[in-house]
């Protein structure tokens, strides 16, 4: 590895860090060790706290982390209640302890994803928006939408017996404003408009 790349691995480690130590967390990160595994794990829990419902790949990449080594801080933030994690397909993620319901930690992980989330945006913008404006919106195809909108369904984030009608809009519409900077330019344009939406009402 060349002295660039620690360089910045070491930079990207301490702004996660900055976030984790500004975190509630009691005994953030446990104690210090060798080998500086105590700032990784701040800096893990901080990149958490900022990016809620990132899975194992992603938190892994974005802090330019080993997976022997992610995997090692991850188990051991979760053994002391810093982190709890859900499975989500394929995928494993993470959340701050104790901070989500299960529906906001199954709506951040559906916000994750891109598909999914310009749907909720759209239906949040556009509450009678027929799988038809959604995949045009999105520039999918109607299976795909379809498709989709069965998982939201499935996890208990959008109803489809009279169209599609999100579940808990209000919740939903607050975690992509609050991590409107962690998402896309939809979820910040979203997040500017977010005072005319606080009406919502499908």
């Amino acid at each position: 590895m060349t002295r660039g790349i620690d360089e910045e691995k070491r930079a990207t480690l301490k702004r996660f860090a900055a976030a984790g130590a500004a975190a509630p967390f009691a005994a953030l990160g446990g104690n210090s060790d060798a080998g500086g595994g105590s700032d990784t794990r701040d800096a893990i829990a901080g990149y958490v706290v900022a990016t809620p419902g990132a899975h194992f790949s992603k938190l892994r990449d974005d802090l330019q982390l080993g997976t022997g080594e992610t995997q090692h801080h991850v188990e051991r933030l979760a053994s002391e209640g810093t982190l709890v994690s859900r499975r989500d397909g394929d995928y494993r993620r993470f959340f701050p302890a104790g901070r989500f319901s299960e529906f906001e930690q199954a709506a951040l992980g559906y916000l994750r994803r891109s598909t999914p989330r310009g749907m909720v945006i759209t239906l949040l913008r556009t509450p009678d928006a027929t799988g038809a404006d959604l995949a045009e919106e999105l520039g999918v195809s109607r299976a795909t939408v379809s498709s989709h909108a069965a998982a939201l369904a499935e996890a208990g984030l959008l109803s489809r017996e009279d169209g599609y009608t999100l579940s808990e809009p209000e919740t939903l519409l607050s975690l992509l404003v609050r991590y409107a900077d962690s998402f896309d330019a939809g979820a910040d344009a979203l997040a500017a408009d977010a005072a005319d939406l606080i009406s919502y009402d499908p």
